[in-house]
């Protein structure tokens, strides 16, 4: 299982490589956001589809995540009728400025370096997926800037998106990435429910800067 893991952790790199070509600028990407403070920008806002979850916090994601995310919605890799339809009128530009913005309002210095101990058995199934060998032993400093900080989003938000790398031939909803469909094929809906509320509780960069629907 590690081997392959790793063998796809190879590949997954070097298909996101081309989403590195623009170097972004936060100044720029604040005046870039309209589109995005409606959801992103107000705390506890919740989305309705596919269910009713909050939005994810990206306000000190990884730039490199934000900008890889954002070009998979573009073509269509991760499908998201609203995230595709505002992916698909952002330049590579506009993208790599938009990432640079929310990744700049990041960083909490109360970040422990190693996450706190989980129940045992969640601790079983973070094992078992190998979490913390991609996503950093706090799972706030992944190994690979297109990886996301995963410690302290929304549980609920992060429920929602394991169970989409699983989801085959929807047009409207599911995930493209080798790694992550080869990992929650091992899990019931229920251990991925259980491991999602551990990593919510867990402290981390992640925020919602608080922005008016119009400015």
């Amino acid at each position: 299982m590690k081997r392959a893991l790793l063998l796809l952790l190879a590949l997954a790199t070097t298909s996101f490589a081309h989403a590195q070509g623009a170097k972004g600028d936060a100044q720029a990407g604040a005046r870039k956001v309209a589109m995005c403070i409606g959801c992103h920008g107000i705390p506890g806002y919740q989305a309705s589809f596919p269910e009713i979850h909050k939005v994810p916090m990206i306000s000190g994601q990884n730039e490199g995540y934000l900008v890889a995310a954002l070009v998979a919605y573009k073509k269509g890799d991760r499908r998201h009728p609203t995230m595709r339809g505002i992916a698909m009128s952002l330049s590579d530009q506009d993208i790599a400025d938009i990432s640079a913005h929310y990744a700049a309002q990041g960083g909490n210095p109360e970040v422990p370096d190693t996450a706190a101990p989980a129940p045992a058995r969640v601790a079983e199934l973070l094992t078992k997926g190998a979490c913390a060998s991609c996503h950093g032993a706090n799972f706030n400093k992944p190994i690979d800037g297109t990886y996301p900080k995963i410690a302290g989003q929304h549980a609920d938000y992060l429920f929602v998106a394991l169970r989409s790398y699983r989801t085959q031939g929807n047009p409207n909803i599911g995930r493209a990435n080798p790694i992550m469909g080869g990992v929650v094929q091992q899990f019931s809906n229920a251990e991925l429910k259980a491991m999602a509320d551990y990593l919510g509780t867990l402290p981390g960069d992640l925020r919602t800067v608080p922005q008016p629907r119009f400015r």
